[in-house]
């Protein structure tokens, strides 16, 4: 039996949209902090992951209940690895990113790191538990790459696509295919744990794995503008970390591998949005045709999904 008990599909894939799309903003702000804050990729990876164990703490001190285990809690040697491998595969997947979204720009960052994921996660997954895609699953993969493909192709030109950048978004989808397919293993073998504890635990493994590197690359932000610094380094901790990785485990441990990371592809048609309304960039008609597509592959994905799980709860 389950340590805690599962949630529903339809609820889980809700979590893992919401944490998508909160996502989609990090890369955002940490784009409005180079240059500006003094911060590299390495310290400001770290003070997202500190700024997010010392919310999730606030937040068990603030004595909100949390869901009560049910059966035998699962062994600990089970624990510790699920706390490592999260641990180390959110440290490469945030470090990785935030460096490619410094050496190739946001957006081909961005794309390039949730492009990658579901090939990696659909490989793993079907090598590691034997997950099979089907029908659905393979033509809503091959449509999400295709609408990625659009964004790209849509650019317009405006993004240099660097070497460097492209390798450090494709090591930060490599940690991002570890963690969702050790986190649905474990959801399998009913070992999950409380979504609040592994993201606890998880960011406070990133923040001492990443703290001599950002000591060496420059820990304090620049005095000017320190206001506007800590607003958004709040903002990091808070809503794409504390939040959104308590509902991507949640909801990560229900569904399958490969579905959970093409429903993640809303991370960067968020952040499309988010250029269209409040940075001032034009909406070409390829990108609105890359986003369409994007959202209408991971809309066919859930409703897959959705039906595999009333099948699984049918009778024989």
């Amino acid at each position: 039996m389950s340590q805690y008990r599962a949630l529903p599909v339809g609820r889980a894939l809700l979590y893992l949209v919401l944490s998508a799309t909160a996502w989609g903003t990090a890369g955002a702000a940490a784009a409005l902090l180079y240059g500006r804050s003094g911060l590299g990729p390495m310290a400001l990876t770290f003070w997202r992951s500190a700024g997010g164990v010392l919310l999730l703490v606030a937040r068990l001190l603030g004595g909100r209940p949390q869901r009560r285990p049910v059966g035998r809690p699962a062994p600990r040697r089970t624990r510790l690895r699920r706390i490592l491998v999260n641990g180390l595969g959110l440290t490469l997947f945030q470090a990785a990113y935030f460096l490619a979204v410094q050496r190739t720009g946001l957006a081909v960052a961005t794309v390039v790191t949730l492009g990658a994921a579901p090939v990696l996660i659909a490989l793993g997954a079907r090598l590691g538990m034997g997950e099979r895609l089907g029908g659905a699953g393979a033509v809503a993969v091959a449509g999400a790459l295709g609408g990625l493909a659009v964004l790209v192709l849509g650019d317009g030109g405006s993004g240099q696509v660097r070497p460097a950048g492209v390798l450090w978004a494709l090591l930060s989808a490599t940690g991002y295919a570890c963690v969702t397919i050790h986190t649905r293993r474990l959801g399998r073998a009913g070992d999950g744990g409380s979504p609040y504890a592994t993201t606890l635990w998880s960011f406070t493994v990133c923040a001492l794995c990443l703290l001599p590197f950002a000591a060496a690359e420059g820990l304090w932000p620049d005095p000017a503008g320190l206001g506007r610094t800590l607003g958004l380094l709040a903002y990091l901790a808070a809503v794409p970390t504390a939040l959104a990785y308590g509902l991507y485990f949640a909801g990560a441990a229900v569904v399958r591998a490969t579905t959970a990371s093409v429903v993640a592809l809303i991370e960067p048609v968020s952040a499309t949005v988010i250029a269209v309304l409040l940075l001032g960039e034009r909406l070409t008609p390829a990108t609105a045709a890359g986003t369409c597509l994007l959202l209408l592959s991971v809309t066919g994905l859930a409703l897959a999904e959705a039906r595999l799980a009333v099948r699984a709860t049918r009778p024989a």
